[in-house]
């Protein structure tokens, strides 16, 4: 499992690890990162990326995705994706 400066491969297929869900938080108005004695408020740009983490789509394809929605640099996208996977590899609560 990469670290938090580990390279995440465009062609893995992340997906959120068991016992951790998306849930969004009326009373917060936010998006939250469930896992087992954890919580994680995720922004709009890291709810984007985890909404597409369900093992079917490639880091390369969630990127593409993004980068079209965002209007965005693609290397600037991917180089944000894979710090925000890497990380979260580490922690566990995603699964390259």
């Amino acid at each position: 499992m990469p670290d938090a400066g580990a390279e995440v491969p465009e062609t893995a297929r992340p997906r959120l690890a068991a016992g951790v869900r998306l849930h969004f938080d009326t009373r917060r108005q936010a998006w939250m990162l469930l896992a087992p004695e954890r919580v994680v408020e995720t922004e709009d740009p890291a709810h984007d990326v985890l909404s597409r983490c369900d093992g079917s789509r490639t880091v390369r394809q969630i990127v593409d995705e993004l980068a079209e929605i965002y209007t965005a640099d693609r290397v600037e996208i991917a180089g944000d994706v894979a710090e925000l996977l890497a990380e979260l590899a580490g922690k566990r609560m995603v699964e390259l």
